[in-house]
């Protein structure tokens, strides 16, 4: 099935989950802006059972050609094609109107300059009650949920020092630089987390 093309085993474990908390909360029509869609497998999945959805996917220059097999193979007339975006750059403001915004795996591997980036920048581009909505490992008050994310922030940091696990009371603190309010927090499978923030 994904023969010749890029293959996430993360995001064919946690798409089915996503997709369930993503149908409530982005039920009117409209634009969802992805931030790093990779390989393309959360687009498709997304864009194919969310028809009212239109799907645009985004990553770094260096990647922001991954998605293009999947998206090609799909068919969908939903997805846009993908849309190279620096977060750093600031070019926000070229991207079509939206009405939500997703992320998924990317708070952990950006550098903070670039998550505080990311924040802001969708902060800029989200309407009033607009909602962004982010995925992944999260920590509490310093500490991990699991042993599994302590030993996967461990060998993050160990990578390149910039990365690792955020902690969510630095990101609910970016939020509120930038007019999202933590809004959700949902339990997801594998020790991760969706957290959602409404633009105020």
């Amino acid at each position: 099935m994904h023969k010749d093309k890029p293959f996430s085993q993360a995001c064919e474990n946690n798409k089915a989950p996503i997709l369930e908390k993503l149908a409530t909360l982005f039920k009117q029509p409209g634009t969802i802006l992805e931030i790093g869609t990779g390989t393309g497998q959360h687009a498709v999945h997304f864009a194919d059972r969310l028809p009212h959805l239109v799907w645009q996917p985004t990553d770094h220059p260096q990647n922001a050609q991954l998605c293009r097999p999947w998206i090609a193979d799909s068919g969908l007339a939903n997805i846009n094609p993908p849309i190279a975006l620096n977060v750093l750059d600031g070019v926000w403001f070229d991207l079509p109107a939206i009405i939500g915004a997703f992320s998924a795996n990317t708070a952990h591997i950006m550098v903070w300059e670039e998550v505080r980036a990311m924040f802001l920048g969708i902060g800029g581009v989200l309407p009033s009650n607009g909602v962004f909505s982010l995925y992944g490992p999260f920590r509490y008050g310093g500490r991990h949920t699991s042993e599994s994310n302590e030993r996967f922030d461990r060998s993050l940091r160990a990578q390149a020092s910039h990365m690792g696990i955020r902690d969510i009371e630095d990101l609910k603190a970016l939020g509120e630089e930038t007019g999202l309010v933590l809004e959700e927090d949902f339990e997801m499978p594998a020790n991760n987390r969706l957290l959602v923030w409404r633009k105020s």
